[in-house]
């Protein structure tokens, strides 16, 4: 008789903006499950370079992972799952889902509505140009459904991210939302990403679910994360359901 499974850690990837911390929510709501979770530092230096970031984290877990991505850490988890047999998930938080050569920005301006442009600030750095969303700006942009102290905090704490990131393209040819099962969060208030790329992005993966959440932000994590963590649940489930050879 085959051993039972253990259930897959989940690995969670913050987008631009954001931090781990930003997790928190959907962390404690997945330990009260039993479900081993890590939240990683999304280095938000370039799409390649953190993906192989991620892929190392995930190569120093042991067994499944299911990879969970917010925003432009969409993108990062879909390079990072490419060809590793040890992903069996993938969750898109109101995140990006590129194919191959599809970037961030270009996915983010292929349908209307992002507003994110005009609250962003920029200044040269030691490896390139990076972005910030202004401080009295992101609470309205970024986390509008938030409790605004909670929202300030975010701002003065987010993670700035490399210009360079959020124009790379996907590298690899084969995304892994092609072959490994998606599920997507759609935030129907989102101001970085219109409600209508996600619904595109998930019908184009054929993902096993969406959900959307009225009134939502770009925060979705931070101001629902119950609704989050049941969309991380039910990837989780759908591994433990399947008979172990």
């Amino acid at each position: 008789m085959p051993a039972p499974m253990s259930a897959p850690t989940v690995v969670l990837v913050h987008g631009a903006f954001a931090g781990s911390s930003s997790w928190d929510g959907v962390v404690e709501r997945l330990h009260r499950h039993d479900v081993p979770v890590v939240a990683v530092a999304n280095p938000l230096r370039s799409l390649s370079g953190d993906a192989q970031y991620v892929r190392d984290v995930v190569a120093s877990i042991e067994g499944p992972v299911v990879l969970v991505g917010h925003s432009y850490g969409g993108g990062v988890v879909t390079e990072a799952a490419s060809g590793n047999d040890d992903v069996v998930g993938l969750v898109f938080v109101a995140a990006f889902a590129p194919d191959h050569t599809e970037s961030a920005l270009e996915l983010s301006g292929r349908f209307p509505g992002s507003t994110l442009g005009d609250t962003l600030t920029s200044y040269p750095v030691g490896d390139g140009t990076e972005l910030a969303i202004r401080q009295d700006r992101f609470p309205e942009q970024f986390a509008a459904d938030v409790d605004p102290g909670t929202a300030a905090l975010m701002a003065a704490t987010q993670r700035p991210v490399l210009e360079a990131a959020l124009t790379e393209g996907l590298a690899t040819q084969e995304p892994a939302w092609q072959h490994v099962p998606s599920w997507f969060v759609l935030a129907e208030e989102d101001r970085n990403i219109p409600a209508e790329a996600v619904r595109w992005m998930a019908g184009r993966a054929q993902a096993r679910g969406l959900v959307e959440i009225p009134g939502a932000s770009h925060a979705v994590a931070v101001s629902h994360p119950g609704e989050v963590a049941d969309v991380v649940l039910a990837a989780v489930a759908a591994h433990l359901a399947v008979p172990a050879s």
